[in-house]
């Protein structure tokens, strides 16, 4: 009994912390909460940095961290406890393991880390607000559209890496060219390559602080050959940025449309007169109401279309023999 009890309380966990689809009141509220006390600590941290308000709100402050702290843990734990849940034929350590190295939990750990590591070793206050900023990496798991960019990200890594690896090759290459040609005008400021990659990054990045410039014909024209080709260079992942989000957004509408028409055809609903249904099945797949009309109206002239060739059937064979009559 008591055993049965354990599962039951895991299952319970489990799906309130872990399972996307499981929606009651209950789980929203926790949510909230986090939501709440993930956006908390953010302003909490920047208000900290004003050094006036940290030290007339202190203990507060100190009070809002711990009760923050307190929280994400138990939530780390019950997390790194429910997991098991997840699969029932995967041993749990194994599970238990896969979430432990995952993205999210690893985030989970950075978020209460530096708390527990200020225990032991001094951190210094400035350091450890910076640290503090990482739990907001933790609202990724309640928004699906930051889901939905660390997604391209993850798959586009290797076109990512490919522009990364080019403009590697042209910091250093414009480094080296811009020191070969005003190291001996400018010994000061282009002294060595390393020391002329500064201007290289910042020439290619097309942002141009100006704290650098070359002064020679030849230097100007290699720095307007490499601000053009860094304007280009620097479109690139904007580039790949968008043209990922364009194809998983189109994937995830079509999904949904799919897993939309699943529902309303297991459900058996009148498409036309239940449309409170409807719009609770659209909330529960998350469909706008423009993709959902156009959904319905869609269903309608494929079911007209079916009826009038059913219809157009009935009068293609012959009723007394059965066979079909010539067109």
């Amino acid at each position: 009994m008591r055993l049965s009890a354990w599962y039951t309380l895991r299952k319970f966990v489990y799906n309130n912390l872990h399972d996307d689809e499981y929606e009651t009141k209950f789980s929203r509220a926790i949510n909230f909460l986090l939501i709440f006390l993930i956006i908390g600590n953010v302003v909490a941290v920047l208000l900290e940095s004003i050094n006036d308000i940290y030290k007339l709100y202190k203990v507060y402050f100190d009070a809002f961290e711990n009760i923050s702290i307190v929280v994400f843990t138990v939530e780390y734990i019950l997390r790194f406890w429910s997991i098991a849940e997840k699969d029932p034929f995967v041993p749990e350590w194994k599970q238990r393991w896969h979430y432990v190295t995952s993205g999210a939990a690893i985030i989970d750990l950075l978020a209460i880390l530096p708390a527990y590591l200020n225990f032991f070793v001094h951190i210094d206050l400035r350091f450890l607000r910076i640290l503090r900023l990482l739990r907001l990496l933790k609202l990724t798991r309640y928004f699906v559209s930051l889901q939905i960019l660390l997604r391209v990200i993850e798959r586009e890594k290797g076109s990512f890496q490919a522009v990364i690896f080019i403009l590697l090759i042209m910091i250093v290459m414009a480094a080296a060219g811009i020191y070969v040609v005003e190291s001996r005008i400018q010994p000061e400021v282009f002294s060595s390559i390393p020391a002329s990659m500064w201007w290289a990054v910042v020439t290619l990045t097309t942002v141009g602080y100006g704290d650098v410039t070359p002064i020679t014909p030849l230097g100007r024209f290699l720095g307007a050959l490499i601000t053009i080709l860094g304007v280009g260079l620097a479109a690139l992942p904007a580039g790949i940025l968008a043209n990922g989000l364009a194809n998983e957004l189109e994937q995830r509408k079509q999904q949904l449309e799919l897993k939309f028409r699943d529902l309303l055809a297991s459900c058996e609903i009148d498409i036309i007169d239940d449309e409170e249904k409807i719009d609770d099945i659209r909330r529960e797949v998350g469909l706008s109401s423009e993709q959902t009309r156009d959904i319905i109206l869609q269903l309608i002239h494929e079911r007209k279309e079916e009826a009038l060739q059913r219809e157009k059937n009935k009068y293609c064979f012959c009723p007394n023999c059965g066979h079909k009559l010539p067109e």
